[in-house]
């Protein structure tokens, strides 16, 4: 079905925001966990490399200490000679390189867990959306959602990337500096590089915890701009029809000034964050140098002990300058992720029931309403107890003004909504009880509003039965009276339609969503308003093809226009979602009743 609705139906109720509770950033981790875990050998092995490359990094400074205090001989001593260039050197580059070999083979062995994470979470977040109801879909912003899953995929590795490879990784040096530190020289430097660690992180905590009001807000008016290019440009003719260019520019351009002065906040406040971080860094770097220098004074150190505190001191506030971007990329990736599995966790309305079976007996299926009340809001009821039954292989047709609830009837037959009283059966099974994939393969439908694929004239056909040949595309476009039309285009059946189809006319999009329906050939048809986008001779033609792909089949045939329905089996005619008239043609023209002035209107006026 078309998302788009008839006028006068009622449209689904907005769902009821019902703020959900917000998830802590460990349950969004906890929720992350299970995907890299099912590389552990990796995630293990990553995690051993990450360990060797902070031990060797840790081992620079001690090596660079040795070096140094092995400077110190007298001139001319051999020594200076043969065992610092020959050994310490040798050891300090093979210290550096590992460091680097061992971050490589981290970021290389663990790169396949982080992309197949990403990998899974995308395409679960991909199927649940295709499995969520037509309410929600009708619902949607379409340009805010894409963001939102564009954003938790990206979100994934630099989370991954950030906390594992880098918070984690300054955990680990800080530990082991620390040890040394109080191993080698007295209590006091553990102490002041402590003291300076814990000042830097609660600072950076707090203050990125603030800022990051503003992020959240420029990521909303950034996704808010995006929704309104998106809809705008889908709209492209509309905005054209109604020169509304300038609005649409102006809406835009408030999104974006909206989204400029969050951002200047968020620069201005990420510069005092970094100013205050510098200024603790230069607090602590210079207490520890003042208390070693203060040691190889009293010649409790050496000058190598003062390199190696110094050299320390660098490695550790290097990755801390960089903590403030990284706690807030990390807070910022968990909110993304947090999104998409906010997506993934919405309920689906309609749900197979546990071991529901596949639908049977499509031999010679019989469709049957029984007693069937459905409104979108309870406030307004669309369907109140309607009753019929469409006879195996038989052709039903339902009439009646618009809002009476005749589209309303697909919907349900395909179970994008669950009824709220009656039952629905196919085969003398409740649709209820049996797998919606089942159910759906066994049902064809023509809609009145046809919305296509922005690929290919011959994809588009072939929608209706992936795996068929060329041959079999090409009869179903002949049967739907569009093969000539194509065969004359300069690409045949490769021509792109276009966005939604917009390349095609109102009537060759209707007759290629006829060609993929009479392709798919269900045991089941509907025919939703099928021809009216079409011209009265092609209507003619088709109707026949129409009659003729029906024979056998069991059709629920929608119309407005009357003449489309006086070779159905029965007609319904239909009026404030009850029927208020049933009967073949004849015996409907003959009762005088309501279809009988409907046909007399359309004979006078066929535009009516």
């Amino acid at each position: 079905m078309s998302p788009m609705r008839r006028s006068g139906e009622s449209p689904p109720p907005p769902s009821a925001p019902g703020a959900a509770p917000a998830r802590s950033d460990w349950a969004t981790l906890g929720r992350l966990w299970p995907y890299l875990w099912q590389y552990k050998w990796r995630v293990l092995a990553a995690i051993a490399f990450m360990v060797g490359a902070k031990l060797a990094n840790v081992g620079v400074p001690v090596l660079l200490k040795q070096l140094v205090d092995a400077m110190d001989l007298p001139v001319g001593n051999p020594a200076a000679v043969l065992v610092v260039p020959a050994g310490l050197l040798l050891a300090y580059g093979l210290l550096r390189l590992s460091t680097s070999l061992f971050t490589e083979l981290r970021e290389l062995v663990f790169a396949k867990a982080t992309q197949g994470a990403a990998r899974s979470i995308a395409l679960q977040t991909f199927q649940h959306l295709h499995g969520l109801s037509l309410r929600f879909h009708l619902e949607r912003q379409t340009g805010g959602m894409t963001r939102d899953i564009e954003r938790g995929v990206r979100g994934i590795e630099s989370l991954i990337s950030f906390s594992l490879f880098n918070v984690a990784a300054t955990l680990v040096e800080v530990v082991l500096v620390l040890s040394v530190l109080a191993v080698k020289f007295d209590a006091w430097f553990a102490w002041i590089t402590l003291g300076a660690l814990v000042c830097y992180i609660a600072y950076t905590v707090v203050v990125t915890e603030w800022r990051t009001k503003f992020r959240r807000e420029a990521n909303e008016f950034d996704s808010a701009a995006h929704t309104k290019a998106v809809d705008s440009l889908l709209n492209y003719e509309t905005v054209k029809y109604f020169n509304n260019e300038a609005f649409e520019a102006r809406r835009y351009d408030e999104s974006l000034e909206r989204l400029r002065r969050a951002r200047l906040k968020s620069q201005t406040t990420l510069s005092m964050l970094n100013a205050g971080q510098q200024l603790i860094i230069a607090v602590g770097l210079v207490a520890m140098l003042w208390r070693a220098t203060q040691g190889v004074v009293d010649g409790r150190m050496t000058l190598g002990d003062l390199v190696m505190v110094n050299a320390f001191m660098i490695q550790l506030y290097i990755p801390l300058n960089f903590l403030g971007v990284i706690y807030r990329e990390i807070k910022q990736s968990l909110t993304d992720l947090d999104k998409m599995f906010v997506l993934m966790d919405k309920e689906r309305e309609v749900a197979d029931a546990p071991g529901a079976p596949a639908l049977a007996g499509l031999d010679a299926p019989t469709v049957r309403f029984d007693d069937v009340h459905f409104a979108y809001d309870p406030a307004r009821p669309i369907l109140q107890g309607l009753s019929f039954e469409i006879p195996a292989g038989k052709t039903v047709a339902v009439v009646g003004p618009s809002g009476s609830g005749k589209s309303t009837l697909a919907r349900l037959l395909y179970r994008f909504y669950d009824i709220q009283q009656g039952a629905i059966r196919i085969a003398g099974q409740d649709i209820r009880s049996v797998t919606q994939a089942s159910l759906r393969r066994a049902i064809g439908i023509v809609p009145q509003d046809t919305v296509l694929f922005n690929d290919t004239v011959a994809y588009n056909i072939a929608y209706g039965r992936t795996d068929a040949t060329q041959a079999e595309i090409e009869a179903a476009a002949r049967a739907a009276r569009i093969h000539d039309f194509i065969a004359g285009t300069p690409k045949g059946y490769a021509t792109m339609v276009g966005e939604r189809g917009l390349k095609l006319s109102g009537g060759e999009k209707q007759r290629v969503a006829i060609a993929r329906t009479l392709l798919k050939n269900p045991p089941i048809l509907i025919f939703d308003e099928a021809t009216s986008a079409l011209d009265s001779a092609n209507e003619r033609a088709i109707q026949a093809e129409l009659q003729s792909a029906a024979q056998g089949k069991t059709t629920l045939l929608i119309a407005h226009r009357l003449s489309t329905v006086v070779d159905a089996h029965e007609i319904l005619v239909m009026e404030a979602g009850r029927i208020i008239e049933r009967g073949t043609h004849a015996a409907l023209l003959a009762q005088g009743g309501r279809y009988a002035s409907m046909w007399a209107l359309q004979q006078s006026d066929p535009s009516a």
